[in-house]
């Protein structure tokens, strides 16, 4: 079983930066794919960001420029640095994994087997 434990969250004013982390246990790291979803209320999970076993990544174009994802394999970790925060980024924000997901499928939640709990991400003055 593939556990994901999400940190990091918390109440940021606009403009400001945070860095959410994800630890994984379970499975070989190193070869996994893992993404960032986040979801406001009343809306769909929205792709965020993901880092591939090669390290390659990609973005959600909403935060392309502002956010970085990076990944640690001596630590099982994989992080989201959040700068230049705006109200519209507050959601609760998800990790994702996966060992068989294909280029194809990296933007959708569905093919995610899986997920974090979720960190509660909050941009306000």
């Amino acid at each position: 079983q593939v556990q994901l434990v999400e940190s990091g969250g918390g109440l940021v004013q606009p403009g400001g930066s945070l860095r959410v982390s994800c630890v994984a246990s379970g499975r070989t790291f190193s070869q996994g794919t893992i993404a960032w979803f986040r979801q406001a209320p009343g809306k769909e999970r929205e792709f965020v960001a993901v880092i591939r076993y090669n390290s390659h990544t990609y973005y959600g174009d909403s935060v392309k420029g502002r956010f970085t994802i990076s990944r640690d394999n001596a630590k099982n970790s994989v992080y989201l640095q959040m700068n230049s925060l705006q109200p519209e980024d507050t959601a609760v924000y998800f990790c994702a994994a996966d060992w068989s997901i294909i280029l194809s499928e990296l933007r959708n939640p569905r093919a995610y087997d899986y997920w974090g709990q979720g960190t509660q991400v909050t941009v306000s003055s």
